[in-house]
């Protein structure tokens, strides 16, 4: 079943139009990498999913109980959500903030949910360090489990291994799989790597003049083909 069906959506600010007639859905246990040019309205379209900003123009229809505000978001970080001086704990704990409706503590339930999204995240041991003490690694597996704390369903995030050395890209990348293949979480990631959406996508949406949806396998297949063509059409030109 669709936890998100989007269609005929227009995206944009105010009257400037950025993406127009955009049709694609995300099933339980789908993995969709966002991918295309800087400024084509990927980052705009994750806002535009999690309510933060209005559609222009479309429909957004939420499946299987799924709620807007019970998504899992990891947003870019700015260089002042870096250096932000609290306590591991306290960021991760804040991501149960939904759930607390007309509470103003956090319950016994929220704080479980909190240590264990920091166990699977492998940070349990930095519980009461400073959030701005750590490596860019590290703050990304707290702002995942951040995430984690608001879902069980889905996660959304936009481009999480910008700025990561290789080898923590690489682990960043296999603990999210593992969320989408042992627990069960639909991933929608932002991505400017092309290699490694095709390696660990389920489906790739790639965002331009002419939007494209489709597997993994048929986006390779497209891609594999224009290639060839491209390729074909210069070797013709070198030979004239």
């Amino acid at each position: 079943m669709a936890l998100i069906s989007c269609r005929d959506l227009k995206l944009g600010y105010e009257n400037s139009i950025i993406v127009d007639g955009l049709n694609f859905s995300v099933n339980s246990n789908d993995y969709l990498c966002i991918v295309g040019e800087n400024g084509s309205g990927k980052s705009t379209l994750m806002k535009t999913i999690l309510h933060l900003m209005p559609a222009l123009g479309g429909s957004i229809e939420y499946g299987d109980g799924l709620k807007a505000t019970e998504i899992g978001y990891l947003p870019q970080q700015t260089q002042v959500q870096r250096d932000f001086p609290a306590s591991v704990y306290e960021i991760v704990l804040s991501g149960r903030q939904s759930y607390l409706k007309n509470r103003f503590f956090y319950s016994k339930e929220d704080k479980k949910n909190a240590l264990f999204n920091m166990e699977r995240m492998g940070i349990a041991a930095l519980k009461d360090r400073c959030y701005r003490e750590l490596s860019g690694g590290q703050q990304q597996r707290v702002l995942l489990a951040r995430a984690l704390c608001a879902t069980v369903k889905m996660l959304v995030l936009d481009e999480p291994t910008a700025g990561l050395d290789p080898l923590v890209t690489v682990e960043l990348y296999e603990l999210i799989k593992r969320l989408n293949k042992e627990s069960k979480i639909a991933i929608i990631m932002v991505s400017h790597d092309i290699g490694a959406s095709v390696k660990y996508a389920s489906h790739i949406l790639h965002i331009s003049d002419k939007c494209v949806f489709a597997t993994r396998d048929e986006y390779v297949k497209s891609y594999k083909a224009n290639v060839s063509n491209e390729e074909e059409a210069s070797d013709k030109g070198e030979e004239l």
